[in-house]
């Protein structure tokens, strides 16, 4: 899961330690975009090279495999399943998260930008708390490793409903920008 360590470790940094998780993962009912799969590649804020190979793992079911340093590292190989949805103009993927994440599920956005860039988005867990609070959604404060985080509870088609409004796009926090990968 070292993808996802990643994002929720940038998500830690960036938003005070917190993650919004769902109870419900996004169902399989659609297929990714034929252009997410394959290999990307890029630098973390440390300068290390990460590696994402995206591929089918079986009716709209999706695997991710990450390395770092090198491919042929596979012994730091981690790898994840998800799903995806296409609501409005935004793609989102969701994953199990472990059990020290409360065993629930993460939902990041993703776009594939003209310049042959996959850009994942992480949802900013303060405007989720106060649209939770304001009774926008269901859900509660979780403990987590590194902070309180939010569970919410309320029926996907809800919460995308309200994603899906272009007023709320300032929810996505951007946490990760890979280039395709080039044969070496």
């Amino acid at each position: 899961m070292k993808v996802w360590r990643a994002v929720v470790a940038l998500s830690f940094l960036l938003l005070g330690g917190c993650l919004v998780t769902f109870k419900d993962p996004i169902p399989a009912n659609e297929p990714a975009p034929i252009p997410l799969l394959g290999d990307w590649t890029r630098k973390d804020e440390w300068g290390e090279r990460q590696y994402l190979e995206i591929s089918r793992a079986g009716s709209n079911l999706y695997k991710a495999r990450s390395f770092e340093g090198s491919k042929d590292n596979l012994e730091g190989m981690e790898e994840f399943g998800f799903t995806v949805a296409h609501h409005g103009r935004r793609w989102y993927l969701s994953a199990g998260l472990p059990k020290k994440f409360g065993a629930n599920f993460a939902i990041a956005g993703f776009e594939l930008t003209t310049d042959n860039e996959l850009v994942v988005y992480n949802l900013d867990v303060e405007r989720i708390e106060q649209e939770m609070q304001e009774g926008k959604f269901q859900g509660q404060s979780v403990e987590m490793p590194d902070g309180d985080g939010l569970l919410i509870t309320s029926p996907l088609d809800v919460v995308f409903g309200w994603l899906d409004d272009p007023a709320n796009s300032d929810v996505f926090v951007e946490v990760a920008r890979y280039q395709r990968a080039v044969e070496e």
